[in-house]
């Protein structure tokens, strides 16, 4: 038995946990502000269903990391001040974002954070950490397909080049 052996709250966390629960934290951070200047923006009544669920989980994502950070004597960044509600009809059709905008801007963010939690997993060697972030995956994945259907059911998503006719096989 070793350092590493035992409950992983009581294991040290090594540089790359460190650095990774730290962004994930300051990125989730950023993702609250920018979601609720979103909110202002949105039209759709379903968009801002989802942009309310993806502020309330990067709120708990900066909670848990925040509080394992702290516990383990790293400082956290600090949190951006929240954004008040503005009405959509005072925000100029110029500077608005558009409901396929945010959508598309959504889509991407929830793209990337699966790779990122996925990164976070295989990097951990404190069970905890690797389960916190795959809580994380699993989350970002159910709101990733809603996401998708969302973009498609509302004519939102712009899809690659579709092979609609395949090529004929050549037989040699």
């Amino acid at each position: 038995m070793g350092i590493l052996s035992g409950n992983p709250k009581n294991e040290p966390m090594h540089y790359g946990e460190i650095y990774t629960v730290w962004q994930f934290s300051t990125l989730a951070k950023g993702s609250v502000s920018f979601y609720q200047a979103f909110l202002n923006h949105a039209g759709d009544k379903e968009l801002k269903k989802v942009l309310e669920n993806l502020i309330d989980q990067a709120k708990l994502e900066i909670k848990e990391c925040d509080t394992l950070l702290t516990d383990n004597g790293i400082a956290p960044a600090p949190t951006m001040p929240e954004r008040p509600p503005v009405k959509l009809e005072d925000i100029p059709a110029g500077a608005r974002f558009t409901d396929p905008e945010i959508a598309a801007k959504i889509a991407l963010d929830t793209s990337v954070s699966l790779a990122s939690c996925s990164q976070a997993m295989g990097q951990s060697i404190r069970e905890d950490i690797g389960a916190l972030f795959a809580k994380y995956h699993l989350t970002k994945t159910a709101l990733g397909v809603r996401i998708l259907q969302m973009n498609k059911e509302k004519g939102w998503l712009i899809p690659p080049p579709l092979q609609i006719k395949r090529p004929e096989p050549v037989h040699a």
